[in-house]
């Protein structure tokens, strides 16, 4: 018997080998402290429902960071990734801007 699915009805997942594509972010590495491990603030700005001013909104998370290199102020993306640690669930894809040397 012939397969009648047509390409338009197999969903985005099932053609990815049954994972979707993992999200990223954008932010700036706020602590470097722990071994292999930096933190990264992500901010987004949100139009105020009622006000219409749009406000910054600030998420951290910790990201794994393999070569431990990554200084403060440095800005990177990260990409979600199965649970390394109780808090870790985020790893460091790369390096878009090196912090000014001071």
């Amino acid at each position: 018997m012939a397969d009648t699915t047509t390409p338009a009805e197999t969903s985005p997942a099932e053609t990815h080998g049954g994972r979707g594509r993992p999200k990223t972010r954008v932010g700036l590495v706020t602590s470097n402290k722990m071994q292999k491990t930096v933190v990264v603030r992500v901010e987004r700005r949100v139009k105020h429902a009622r006000y219409g001013k749009y406000v910054v909104q600030h998420v951290s998370y910790k990201a794994h960071d393999e070569s431990s290199k990554l200084q403060v102020g440095d800005r990177v993306r990260i990409a979600e990734t199965r649970p390394l640690s109780k808090d870790k669930r985020w790893r460091v894809v790369e390096t878009l801007e090196k912090a000014p040397q001071v």
